[in-house]
């Protein structure tokens, strides 16, 4: 079984990605809960909000991963994880709290999602300008990169980002 997990800057197309690659496998698809919990309490929070925000969609990460195990289920998707919450943190802040250091529940394939989408504003996305959106973008590779896990980089518009990430789940499922 393979984890599989949607990583990238805001308004990049990470849960309608996640949802149409679960409807195409048959798989769950573990919701983003940062974006829930902002919904419920807003966007002015601190690092120890975002702590809490991580370890939450950890925990929610690990039950899907063993409830697909249990189902024989070739892969479970995440929407998030909390590198992408380490990285929020870096974009908030500049620094990150010790515990995303420590982190090492790493899925066994991020899907890098390119900036190439215009910016949608829903009422809780922050990072609109072409630099913030880029430098945000940046910090999420560098994340990966120092992590050494394994990565795609998705692009594309629609059909194309779709079949991009498509391909990248399939590779990953041969190993």
């Amino acid at each position: 079984m393979k984890r599989i997990c949607l990583h990238g800057p805001e308004s990049t197309g990470k849960s309608t990605l996640a949802t149409r690659l679960a409807a195409h496998f048959g798989c769950e698809v573990v919701p983003e809960y940062g974006r829930a919990y902002c919904e419920a309490h807003g966007t002015d929070i601190g690092m120890a909000e975002l702590v809490h925000i991580a370890e939450a969609q950890d925990a929610m990460n690990r039950a899907a991963a063993v409830r697909a195990a249990e189902l024989h289920a070739p892969l479970v998707l995440f929407d998030t994880d909390p590198l992408i919450t380490a990285v929020w943190a870096e974009m908030m802040f500049g620094a990150r709290d010790p515990w995303f250091d420590r982190f090492a529940g790493y899925a066994d394939l991020y899907l890098l999602l390119d900036i190439d989408l215009p910016f949608v504003d829903d009422g809780l996305r922050v990072y609109a300008k072409a630099e913030e959106r880029r430098h945000f973008f940046e910090l999420c590779k560098a994340e990966l990169d120092a992590r050494g896990v394994r990565y795609a980089l998705i692009s594309g518009v629609g059909e194309a980002r779709f079949v991009a990430a498509l391909h990248a789940i399939q590779f990953a499922l041969a190993d």
